[in-house]
C-alpha cells in the first residue's frame, strides 16, 4: 500500500469522524434546545400559577375590604337613622309642647278681661289668668299689662256724664323680612263668590312700617289670571293685582288721570321722598272696577285713589274666574298664594298696620271715595252701605278673631307660621270715639 493511499484513507476517516461529531453535536444541541424549551415552559407555567394565586389573594382581600366597608356603611347609616329618629321624636315632642302652650295662651286671651283701672305689676298679676299668661310667655304678658293700663288711662280721660267712649283699634303685622315673624290673619273671603270681576270697590287704610320689594297688606292669588292683591311692589312703586293685571307703577310717574295731572308723589309730598314711600304715615286707598253685566263686554276702567285723589286709571278685563284651592280665602298681613298640591300659603308679608278694609261688589264714584277719606277713620262705619260683601273694622282690640261686619261671616282668624305664639299680629290702640 502506498503512502499516498494511506494518506487518503486517513483523510477520509477524519472527515467521517468530523461529520459524525457534527451530527452528534447537532443532536445534542437539539436535545438541549428541547430541554431548555421545556424548562422555559415550566417556568412560565409556574409564573402563571404564582400570578393567579397572587390575583386570587388580591381579589379575596378586595372582597374582604368591600364587605368590611359595606358593613361599616350600613352601621353608620343605622346610627344616622337612629340619630335622625331621636331628633324627629324630640321635634315632635317640642311641637306638641308648643301647640299646647299656644292653645293655653289662646284660651287665656279669649277669657281674660282687661283691667278697668290702672294697676301696678304685682296687682295686675293678682288675676290668676294674668299670672298664668306671665308664666307661659313673659313678653306677651308684659305687653298686655301695658295695654291694659293704657286703656284704663284712656277710659279715665274720656269719661263724662251721659257719654260713652268706644275704643278704636287697628291691627299691625311684622311682615316676613329679616326681622319679621310672618304673622297674618286668614279669612274665607273669596272674590269669586261675589262676582267681583263684574265690578268692585275696595277701600282700606294702611300704615307702612317698612317699605321694600313685593309687600302685601292683604290679598289672594289663585294663578296669574286670578289676582286680588293690594300692597307695594317696591319702595317707589304701588302694587294692585286685579285678575291677570299687575299694576306696578311708580309713585312719581303717574298717568296724570286726576284733575291736576299730578303724580301721587306730587300730590302728597309729605308721603314721599324723591319718589320713595316714607314709612310711618296712615294712607287711604280706594280701588274701583267699573260695573258691567258680563265679561263679554270687554275692558272697563279700574281706578286707584290715594287719600281721595285719583292717581291711576286703566282699562282692563278681568275675565278668568272660578279658581279655588284648599283654604282659599283672602289673607291680611300678606297674600294667600296657591302652591304645589293645591295648598294655600302665606306669601310676601308686609310690616304695616291695617284698618277699615271694606269690599263692595259695585264700583263707587269719586265723590264717595273722597267722602270716605274725609271721614275720621275712627268714626267711619260702612256697614250699612249698599253692595257691601266684606268689612273688617279691626276694632276688637283683643283676642284672635277679626269680625266681618258685612253679614257674610268671613271672619278673620289669627294665624302664625309653624304655630309660633310670638308671630301673632298686634292690636294697636288708636284712641276712643265719644258717643252719646
Amino acid at each position: 500500500m502506498s503512502l499516498e493511499y494511506l494518506k487518503h484513507v486517513h483523510t477520509h476517516r477524519q472527515k467521517q469522524l468530523q461529520k459524525k461529531a457534527r451530527a452528534t453535536a447537532k443532536l445534542e444541541a437539539e436535545k438541549e434546545a428541547v430541554r431548555v424549551a421545556k424548562m422555559e415552559a415550566e417556568a412560565r407555567k409556574q409564573k402563571e400559577i404564582v400570578a393567579r394565586k397572587k390575583l386570587l389573594i388580591e381579589q379575596q382581600e378586595d372582597e374582604r375590604l368591600r364587605q368590611k366597608y359595606t358593613q361599616r356603611k350600613e352601621k353608620l347609616a343605622e346610627q344616622k337613622w337612629d340619630k335622625q329618629f331621636d331628633t324627629l321624636l324630640a321635634q315632635i315632642k317640642d311641637r306638641l309642647q308648643k301647640d299646647n302652650k299656644l292653645e293655653e295662651i289662646r284660651t287665656i286671651i279669649q277669657n281674660r278681661e282687661p283691667s278697668l283701672q290702672k294697676l301696678d305689676w304685682d296687682s295686675w298679676l293678682s288675676d290668676p289668668l294674668n299670672q298664668k299668661l306671665a308664666d307661659l310667655d313673659f313678653d306677651h304678658a308684659a305687653e298686655m299689662f301695658k295695654r291694659d293700663n293704657l286703656m284704663a288711662k284712656r277710659r279715665k280721660g274720656t269719661r263724662g256724664k251721659g257719654r260713652k267712649s268706644a275704643p278704636k283699634y287697628a291691627l299691625a303685622f311684622t311682615g316676613n323680612g329679616a326681622s319679621g315673624a310672618e304673622d297674618y290673619v286668614k279669612t274665607d273671603f273669596n272674590p269669586n263668590d261675589y262676582d267681583l270681576h263684574l265690578g268692585f270697590t275696595v277701600s282700606y287704610w294702611v300704615r307702612p312700617d317698612e317699605v321694600g320689594n313685593t309687600m302685601f297688606a292683604f290679598g289672594r292669588k289663585f294663578n296669574n289670571s286670578q289676582r286680588f292683591t293690594f300692597g307695594i311692589s317696591t319702595v317707589a312703586k304701588i302694587y294692585i293685582g286685579t285678575g291677570g293685571n299687575k299694576l306696578e307703577g311708580r309713585w312719581d310717574n303717574g298717568l296724570g288721570d286726576n284733575a291736576s295731572g299730578q303724580t301721587a308723589a306730587e300730590l302728597f309730598p309729605s308721603l314721599f321722598d324723591d319718589g320713595d314711600l316714607i314709612p310711618g304715615t296712615w294712607m287711604h286707598f280706594a280701588v274701583t272696577y267699573a260695573d258691567r253685566d258680563s265679561t263679554s263686554e270687554g275692558q272697563v276702567a279700574r281706578k286707584v285713589y290715594l287719600n281721595g285723589e285719583l292717581v291711576r286709571s286703566q282699562d282692563l278685563n278681568w275675565s278668568a274666574t272660578g279658581g279655588s284651592f284648599t283654604d282659599d280665602g283672602m289673607y291680611f298681613g300678606g297674600r294667600n298664594l296657591k302652591h304645589a298640591g293645591n295648598l294655600p300659603g302665606y306669601d310676601n308679608g308686609w310690616a304695616c298696620a291695617v284698618d277699615q278694609v271694606a269690599i263692595f261688589n259695585t264700583a263707587k264714584d269719586a265723590n264717595w271715595v273722597k267722602d270716605v277719606y274725609n271721614t275720621d277713620k275712627k268714626k267711619l262705619d260702612l256697614s250699612n252701605e249698599s253692595g257691601l260683601v266684606g268689612y273688617w273694622k279691626f276694632d276688637e282690640g283683643s283676642g284672635t278673631t277679626v269680625k266681618d261686619y258685612s253679614g257674610n261671616g268671613n271672619h278673620g282668624t289669627f294665624a302664625a307660621i309653624s304655630g309660633d305664639t310670638t308671630a301673632y299680629p298686634t292690636w294697636e290702640y288708636l284712641g276712643s270715639v265719644i258717643t252719646r
